[in-house]
């Protein structure tokens, strides 16, 4: 739960804030772009956001529902981790600063890890019995 929770928090922070947390919280520094360079920006960012909201009600949906599926949610939460930390490497981002998300992604992906370790003890091969 605190997962979906982060999840929507993040989603509506990109969708609600003026600047989408790209400068306020990530450190891009859109004051420095042209007005349409840094529109192009927030508004990948609200695109961003969204995605998260939909994730973050797939996870919902997952918890109350089709709990099932809960150890596929912490899979693709960590390879989200991992798929991001290798664009981030590949691509990386021109930040005016220390960016804000570091801390709470390293965080997410840690909970995730353990949470998908708990979700798989004890589910060995179905009985027959």
């Amino acid at each position: 739960m605190p997962i979906a929770f982060i999840k929507l928090s993040q989603s509506l922070t990109h969708l609600i804030k003026h600047d989408g947390g790209a400068q306020s919280i990530s450190t891009i520094p859109l004051n420095t772009y042209p007005a349409s360079a840094a529109q192009n920006v927030i508004a990948l960012f609200a695109r961003l956001g969204l995605e998260q909201l939909l994730l973050a009600s797939i996870f919902g949906l997952v918890l109350v529902r089709y709990r099932a599926l809960i150890p596929l949610m912490y899979v693709l939460m960590v390879a989200h981790f991992v798929g991001g930390k290798i664009v981030g490497q590949v691509k990386p981002l021109a930040l005016a600063g220390t960016s804000g998300v570091s801390t709470p992604f390293l965080i997410v992906a840690i909970l995730s890890v353990v949470g998908l370790i708990l979700s798989l003890i004890g589910r060995g091969p179905a009985s027959t019995e």
